[in-house]
Parts: C-alpha cells; sequence; structure tokens
C-alpha cells in the first residue's frame, strides 16, 4: 500500500477556535479537575474546569488592559508549568498569538525569532531568561513590553485587568476563524535555520476533536497525565491542548530528576514522552538490580516479558510461559510499575523510534506504549497507534481527517486537517514542502496493507557508502542507544569505504555502570572513554546492532568522544535529538581519524 486516508469522525467547524474548548469544556463540566498544582507538602491541589476559565479570563483582561491588540504575537519563553498552558488560553482568549521560545535557547535564537515573528511582547519565566534577552534587547526594539513570571507579572496583570468588560474579552475570543493563525512555533533548526511553522485554530481543533473520538480509551473520563516535556514543542502543546478538550486532569514537573517522585504521588494514567524517557526508566531499573547483586533475575524477567507480549501477538501464550511471567509480575514487574505511580496504562510516544524489546517488555508490564508519528508542521500527530488498532513496531495509522501518500522514493506525504498552513514569511521553503495539498516531510517510510505507518529514516540523512550502500542511521542508531552506558550515537560514512560511528558515554549511568562492574564510580568521561571494559561494553552493543544489518551497512570502527553531546553545545535540538551536520563539522578530524590509514586505535575499535 502506498496511499491511506482516514475519514473524520467529527465534521470541521469553520467559525470555531481554541478558546471554544475551554468554553465547552467549563460549560459541560465546570466542577472537574483539569489540572493539579504541587503544593509545599508533596501533594496536589486541584484546578476545576471552572476555575481555570475564571483564571484564564482574568489574565486576559490583564492582556487587554496592556494594550495588547488581537493578531499581535506575544513570545513566551517558560519552562512546563501550569502557567504555560493559562498564558497559551488567554492570549488566545485576548485574541492574540502565542509564539513559544524554547527555555533553552540562547540569546542570538531568542532574537532571531523575536525579529522573524513580529513578535511585539515577551514573557520570561526567570531572571535567567530576562537576563538572555536583555542581552539582545537593543536589537529587537519592537519588543516594547516585558513580563517575568517569577516577579508575579501575571498576577499583577490579572489585577491590573479589573476594569475589562467580559463583553470585551467575549468580542475579542470569536474574533479568530478556525482558518486564522493561532500560533506561531519555530522548527528545532537540526537541519538549518529555524522556520517559523504556522499553525492555524483549526489545526488544533479539529484534531483534537477527531484524535479525541479514537483515542476515547486514553482520556477517559478519570484519566490524568504528567506533564515533563517542554510545553513550547508542539507535541506537548498539543497534548495540553487535547486534555482540556477531553476533560483530562494534568500535572506538570519539568525536573526530570524529581519525575519518579512526582509520579509517585501524582499517579498519572498515561504517560507523554519521547523514547529515550523509557531506555532511562529500563536502564536505571537494570543497573539498580545489577547493584543489589539481581542483575541476572532482571534480565531473566525483561526476555520473559518480551516474550510474554510477543506470544500475546502471535494469539497463544503456553502455560509455562504464563507461569514464569506470574513469578515475574510479582518479582519485577509489579515494583517497577509502582515506581512510576502505579495507575500508568498508556504512554504516547514520539519524535524517534521506540526499540521493539521495549515496547514488548513496557507491554507485559502493563503499559501500552502508543507510538505516534508527526512534525511540527502537522500540528503533532499525523499516525498514532491506538488501543484498539495497535501494532508494536510501526506508528499506528493515519487520525481521522489525515491522509498519507509514499512517494516513489520512499519520502512520506501527508495531507489533512493538522497540516501547517505554510512557512512564516518564507514562501520559498512552504513551496518546497507542499506540493499541491500534500505535504512532503523529509522521512522515509512504508504503509503497510493494514495502513499502519513504518519510519525507516530521513531522507537527508541517507548515507550512501563509496560502495554505493544506502544506510538509513537509525536503523544502527537507536539499538545502540538502547545500552545503559551510551548517551548519543551518529553514524557516519557518506561517500566512505565503509560505515562507522561516534559515540557518547551517558554521564548519569556511566558511574552506576563502574560501580556495577568493579571499576571507580568516579572516572570521567575523557577516562572512560578510553577504559579497555567501557570500550569492550560499547563494543557489544555494535555488535548486537551489527547482527540486524548487512555486512556492507554494519560498523567497522567506532569513536568514544570524551565529551557529552547537549543541547548547550549545540549538538542537540530541545527534544534532544541529534545535529547531524553540526556534529559532522564539529567532529570532522575524529571522523577522518578513523578512515586514516595511520593506526589509530585510541576510542576506537573494529567490529568483527
Amino acid at each position: 500500500m502506498n496511499e491511506t486516508f482516514t475519514p473524520l469522525v467529527v465534521e470541521p467547524d469553520p467559525d470555531a477556535n481554541i478558546t471554544d474548548l475551554l468554553v465547552d469544556r467549563a460549560t459541560a463540566s465546570p466542577q472537574l479537575a483539569l489540572f493539579s498544582l504541587p503544593t509545599a507538602s508533596g501533594g496536589w491541589e486541584d484546578v476545576t474546569a471552572l476555575e481555570f476559565h475564571t483564571r484564564v479570563v482574568a489574565l486576559a483582561k490583564g492582556f487587554v488592559a496592556a494594550g495588547v491588540h488581537p493578531g499581535e504575537k506575544i513570545a513566551f519563553m517558560c519552562k512546563t508549568r501550569f502557567e504555560w498552558t493559562l498564558v497559551d488560553f488567554a492570549l488566545a482568549f485576548a485574541g492574540a498569538v502565542l509564539v513559544p521560545i524554547y527555555e533553552t535557547s540562547s540569546p542570538s535564537q531568542v532574537q532571531y525569532i523575536l525579529e522573524d515573528s513580529g513578535a511585539t511582547g515577551l514573557i520570561v519565566e526567570t531572571p535567567d531568561h530576562f537576563a538572555r534577552f536583555d542581552e539582545i534587547a537593543g536589537d529587537v526594539p519592537q519588543v516594547a513590553r516585558v513580563w517575568q513570571v517569577d516577579l508575579g507579572d501575571l498576577d499583577k496583570l490579572t489585577a491590573s485587568g479589573a476594569g475589562v468588560s467580559d463583553d470585551e474579552v467575549e468580542r475579542r475570543r470569536t474574533l479568530a476563524k478556525a482558518s486564522d493563525l493561532a500560533t506561531l512555533i519555530y522548527t528545532s533548526g537540526s537541519t538549518g535555520k529555524p522556520k517559523g511553522v504556522v499553525l492555524t485554530h483549526a489545526n488544533f481543533v479539529e484534531l483534537s476533536r477527531n484524535a479525541a473520538v479514537v483515542m476515547a480509551d486514553v482520556v477517559a473520563p478519570g484519566a490524568s497525565t504528567l506533564l515533563f516535556i517542554t510545553t513550547a514543542h508542539v507535541f506537548a502543546r498539543f497534548i495540553s491542548i487535547l486534555c482540556v478538550h477531553a476533560g483530562v486532569r494534568v500535572g506538570h514537573q519539568a525536573d526530570t530528576k524529581q519525575l519518579l517522585p512526582s509520579l509517585g504521588s501524582f499517579k498519572p494514567t498515561f504517560l507523554l514522552a519521547v523514547p529515550r524517557v523509557f531506555e532511562k526508566v529500563y536502564n536505571s531499573a537494570e543497573q539498580k538490580a545489577e547493584a543489589g547483586g539481581k542483575g541476572k533475575i532482571f534480565r531473566r524477567a525483561a526476555d520473559v516479558a518480551i516474550e510474554h507480549s510477543k506470544a500475546l501477538d502471535a494469539g497463544h501464550v503456553p502455560l509455562g510461559l504464563k507461569l514464569q511471567f506470574a513469578l515475574f509480575d510479582r518479582l519485577v514487574y509489579s515494583k517497577l510499575k509502582s515506581a512510576m505511580g502505579g495507575n500508568v496504562q498508556y504512554a504516547v510516544s514520539g519524535s524517534a523510534p521506540l526499540g521493539l524489546h521495549l515496547a514488548h517488555f513496557f507491554r507485559s508490564l502493563g503499559i501500552r506504549i502508543l507510538e505516534g508519528y508527526g512534525l511540527t508542521e502537522t500540528t503533532a500527530p499525523a499516525t498514532v497507534n491506538l488501543v484498539n488498532k495497535f501494532k508494536i513496531g510501526t506508528t499506528g495509522p493515519a487520525l481521522p481527517g489525515v491522509g498519507l501518500k509514499i512517494a516513489e522514493d520512499g519520502e512520506i506525504l501527508v495531507k489533512g486537517i493538522n497540516v501547517f498552513g505554510g512557512y512564516w514569511n518564507n514562501a520559498e521553503a512552504t513551496a518546497e514542502a507542499m506540493v499541491g495539498e500534500w505535504f512532503h516531510t523529509g522521512d522515509v517510510g512504508a504503509i503497510d496493507a493494514d495502513g499502519y505507518l513504518t519510519i525507516t529514516g530521513r531522507k537527508k540523512e541517507i548515507i550512501v557508502t563509496a560502495g554505493g550502500k544506502n544506510v538509513a542511521p537509525a536503523a544502527l542508531e537507536d539499538p545502540i542507544r538502547a545500552n545503559p552506558l551510551v548517551g548519543q550515537v551518529v553514524v557516519v560514512g557518506d561517500k566512505k569505504p565503509f560505515i562507522s560511528a561516534l559515540i557518547t558515554l551517558d554521564p548519569e549511568m556511566l558511574p552506576v555502570w563502574l560501580n556495577n562492574n568493579g571499576e571507580a564510580a568516579d572516572l570521567s568521561l575523557a577516562a572512560a572513554a578510553v577504559h579497555p571494559k567501557v570500550l569492550a561494553e560499547v563494543q557489544r552493543a555494535v555488535d548486537e546492532a551489527n547482527a540486524r544489518v548487512s555486512r556492507a551497512e554494519s560498523i567497522r570502527k567506532f569513536r568514544v568522544l570524551p565529551i557529552e553531546l547537549t543541547e548547550a553545545s549545540g549538538h542537540l535540538t530541545p527534544k534532544m535529538s541529534i545535529k547531524r551536520a553540526v556534529i559532522l563539522k564539529d567532529f570532522a578530524a575524529e571522523i577522518e581519524g578513523m578512515y586514516s590509514p595511520a593506526p589509530d586505535t585510541q576510542g576506537v575499535s573494529i567490529s568483527s
């Protein structure tokens, strides 16, 4: 199959905008807990739909009183927290357009987005965020107003709007129609200069209304989720809006070091995460078991879980496997699920492929990971596995109102209610990405006979070796990165005689692994990068990945870098995707060293 379309289940409303989702929710169930805020005692305090609506309207009045006009663009730089969604809806009620800026953005990135979007106001969260703006303030004179959340400016705005009438807010909130601009979200720049993605009210409204129907099991009455992915990214932004529409209780925890305690107290029924989070949960559990002398038990339990999940797919679980599964459920699985709050049934995963072993493992824990696929330009999801239409190893079928097509060169094309309205001030890029009604994603994949989409890589990232072999980096990078020692993997080899890789170590897992393997836990990254035991473990991960591909596609050499690749170093995007072009440039000497005829063995191993 090379083309599929899923019909709408909710007809579009040309007059609807995002604010209608909150108005409808507050009207239908005013006393429903829509958010929970952390308390000083470690608990959570609920905010009802009616209370949230009241706070949104009050803040919207503050923006009106401050002189914010309909259609005006206001940028927002803030980590994931309740106030993010509060500001999002309040600006929409005031008729304005929110422009998110990642809280980790550099001063030059902040300047670019403010200049390109034409934003005339900025909301920051912290003094550090303000300092980054202050550094470039003279270059963006159109930004006349700056508010800081941590200084209580949202409360001050709310107080200042007391004289604005309800009628004025109602007039403003109903100005925007479905086809009007709702937000400008800038791409992360992993493939070049960021582009402003024009997303309309219809993109969010129609996708939310249709997704809520087909994902009814996930967002059912009583559902709750704890958001920790940055809300500046379209993935979490869409889920936040979907939860308002569906009446899902939402909590926030931006500090991933506090994630497990927060999961334990909040007890969500589903999670939103990227594959790296599931890798961390699995690897941490494995290394903790290893430290307690129970590593073999954990690994056997993991094998049984995976075997059990595959047996479920096959339609029959042998009695012996059932007994083993029941034993490990008491010893291992139940404890791991309890650590995640005890109530998690589903997890929505995106941004990168999830390893098959992780999907099967968590499925046997009673946590079904629903992989999906989408980009900023598709308002996040274009496809997602559903509870009643679920296939491990795929990103699921197209959502209602969405069409998929595979071009002759394997590129995935998308059309439908979720596709953006073009790139802001960039007609050339828009014309390149949109051909008729089809958005050219730049990703390569296939649609199976049942309409499920599988992603195989990025079109521009396909490596062609000197021998003419086409290699998709993700097929090698993802399984290697699943190893607890590994942080990031960058496969190289374009126009080279063989495939190689740059590998970094995970600084959080490294000391745990070293301790479990009888080595000094305080070993530096530089020292670990040349340590024989570390290199042997990385080699094992490389060998396992190589076993999945042909000899011509396998990694022959790798170098373990003595540093960490981070967003701050300029090598990762805010959603932790690698900036391949930047890495290839910055580590050109290390890459050439792997292809040099001269002996070069420090941090390098040759795969068998």
